[in-house]
């Protein structure tokens, strides 16, 4: 295992941005993750219930391997409206794929989850407008977490959903990141510790006080059918192939179902894509019977895996209560 990144977010891995657009009175928002270089990508599918846009042609038999932005938004279907936005605002800064001399095509995934019916009007306003705004936002650098983005309206189990992020070194200097929108079935807290169930994997005191507390979980409260998902993205910076990408994306979704319990059910849409920036080589694996890179698949994977549990935790740690969803912060304490 490595180490903490510096900024402890997916923005870790060099060539990615973030940004967010967030309405409290809405309880929903839109989350980019930007990659004006362009980024190989895959992605995988594991909830029953998925809202999502141009995962088919991350499919390593297709044509096209580089994304420009993904897309992560509340508002379910309503919500890959916001996308149209995202593309506009690509291709106005020549973002995309040459379609010819002046023009250019950006691609764009996306997946949405399911906020309705959590804000001041049952389907919130989101649209274009909202993805070019997440689009202003975005930096590098530090990537706030909790209530915003399209974590604005989410809810985990019986309490406030949230985004979250973190990031890992590697001790061959590779570097992984994975960011998340909670808002799952499953609870993120295991209810006989009253602490998240992937605590143990926190690196060098990243969940301070807040990861400590130990807390009461309220009854979860009957939901709608469709009513959840956790949509995420994990990164890294290595030259990845999109098959490659794609096993990454697979195994990224083992931390969500260890952080998450239960994950990837019949209400959930569970995605997750994987970006690879390519601003590093992937270390050759030695050994005649052993195929090329394949050891460091496997340990960008855990990584992935293990960024992915450790985001799902920030997620709900960092969220603040919203309208009638109570937050982690504000439960109360077991004295058991």
């Amino acid at each position: 295992m490595g180490k903490s990144a510096p900024n402890n977010a997916l923005t870790d891995v060099d060539g990615l941005m973030v940004g967010h657009f967030t309405d409290l009175s809405a309880a929903s928002g839109v989350t980019v993750i930007m990659a004006p270089g362009g980024a190989v990508a895959g992605v995988d599918v594991r909830g029953s219930a998925p809202g999502t846009r141009e995962t088919d042609l991350l499919n390593p038999v297709n044509l096209v391997d580089t994304v420009h932005a993904v897309v992560l938004a509340g508002g379910s279907a309503f919500g890959l409206s916001a996308v149209d936005g995202v593309v506009r605002w690509l291709a106005g800064k020549g973002w995309g794929f040459p379609v010819d001399e002046r023009h250019v095509a950006p691609v764009v995934p996306a997946a949405v989850l399911f906020d309705l019916g959590r804000g001041k009007q049952y389907v919130p306003p989101i649209g274009p407008d909202w993805g070019r705004a997440a689009c202003e936002s975005a930096q590098a650098g530090p990537v706030d977490m909790g209530t915003v983005g399209a974590g604005t309206g989410a809810v985990a189990g019986s309490i406030k959903g949230g985004l979250g992020t973190a990031g890992e070194r590697l001790e061959n200097c590779l570097t992984v990141g994975a960011l998340v929108a909670v808002n799952s079935l499953g609870s993120v807290i295991n209810p006989s510790t009253g602490q998240p169930w992937e605590i143990g994997l926190e690196l060098e005191s990243e969940f301070g006080e807040m990861g400590r507390r130990v807390v009461k979980l309220p009854t979860a409260s009957e939901q709608a059918p469709v009513g959840n998902t956790a949509i995420g993205a994990v990164a890294v910076d290595a030259t990845l192939t999109k098959a490659q990408a794609t096993k990454i994306a697979q195994m990224a979704q083992d931390g969500l179902a260890r952080a998450i319990r239960p994950a990837h059910t019949m209400f959930d849409g569970d995605t997750i894509f994987c970006l690879a920036t390519g601003k590093r080589d992937l270390p050759d694996t030695p050994g005649f019977f052993v195929a090329p890179k394949a050891a460091t698949i496997n340990e960008l994977g855990r990584a992935a895996a293990d960024c992915m549990s450790r985001a799902v935790i920030h997620a709900v740690l960092s969220a603040e209560s919203l309208g009638t969803m109570t937050a982690f912060r504000d439960l109360e304490q077991r004295n058991d």
